[in-house]
């Protein structure tokens, strides 16, 4: 599901919406969801925010529904300079996440599993700062898929 290509090692971004658009651009130009998408994600994280508190730090998960996805993949941005993101299951809890891993699941079943593997990846302090700090898509890719 993880492709090197839909991963941004040095995510420059204005705000929360400019760095959704960039990994939904990244995730369209693969072929793997529909034109719906991008819009589908900012209207969806407008509503249900997506920032968590991890371990090392903010992390944010993006999504939307499986009708927007061709088939199953990850993209990951690894923010330098972070931006605001509500936090998960508030309304005004600010975070400023510098990992996005924003999923584009095409079954719904399937999120919920691969939702439980991210939060997984949350907690583990150690491997969420070698991820931040890898500096390289290859090296981000080893890590990511070596542990989900």
């Amino acid at each position: 599901m993880l492709r090197k290509e839909f991963i941004l090692e040095d995510l420059k971004c204005r705000d929360a919406e400019d760095a959704l658009r960039q990994l939904g651009t990244l995730l369209h130009k693969g072929g793997v969801v529909k034109d719906t998408f991008i819009d589908a994600v900012i209207k969806r994280e407008r509503i249900f925010p997506t920032g968590l508190p991890a371990a090392a730090f903010d992390v944010a998960i993006p999504h939307t529904d499986s009708l927007h996805v061709k088939s199953s993949a990850i993209a990951v941005g690894i923010v330098k300079n972070p931006v605001e993101f509500i936090q998960m299951g508030s309304a005004d809890i600010v975070l400023k996440p510098e990992i996005i891993i924003m999923l584009a699941i095409d079954n719904a079943h399937e999120q919920l599993s691969f939702l439980r593997k991210i939060m997984s990846l949350l907690q583990n302090e150690s491997l969420l700062k070698e991820v931040q700090a890898a500096g390289s898509k290859e090296v981000i890719y080893e890590l990511l898929t070596n542990n989900l």
